[in-house]
């Protein structure tokens, strides 16, 4: 009886911990510093979409470094990355003329 129980019992748990441990990888997050300008500039962002007549922001900061802001209106932006994430890999060549700052703006002028 005890060892039906036992057969029962190891694959239930060893099926929570995986799934445990898929939940934990996927969802668990740590902070990811941001700079003074890039904070001010998620704010004004802010401030545009939302109407926000918030006149301060204030930085939120974990181990002496700013990691998001708080609004006066209570809105606050706290920037985290998935902890098994990886920097994403830059596809494109600054070279190219595909993506030439000139070729962008909307005038006659082609590069070469």
């Amino acid at each position: 009886m005890v060892k039906i129980m036992l057969e029962m019992l190891v694959p239930t748990l060893w099926a929570c911990f995986a799934i445990y441990t898929g939940w934990y990888l996927t969802s668990a997050k740590h902070y990811v510093p941001l700079a003074r300008a890039e904070a001010k500039t998620l704010w004004h962002i802010h401030r545009q979409n939302v109407q926000c007549n918030g006149k301060k922001c204030m930085e939120i900061r974990h181990r002496d470094q700013i990691i998001g802001f708080q609004c006066e209106c209570g809105y606050r932006h706290m920037q985290k990355r998935p902890i098994i994430s990886k920097t994403p890999a830059c596809d494109i060549e600054l070279g190219s003329p595909e993506y030439s700052t000139v070729d962008n703006l909307r005038t006659g002028y082609k590069s070469k």
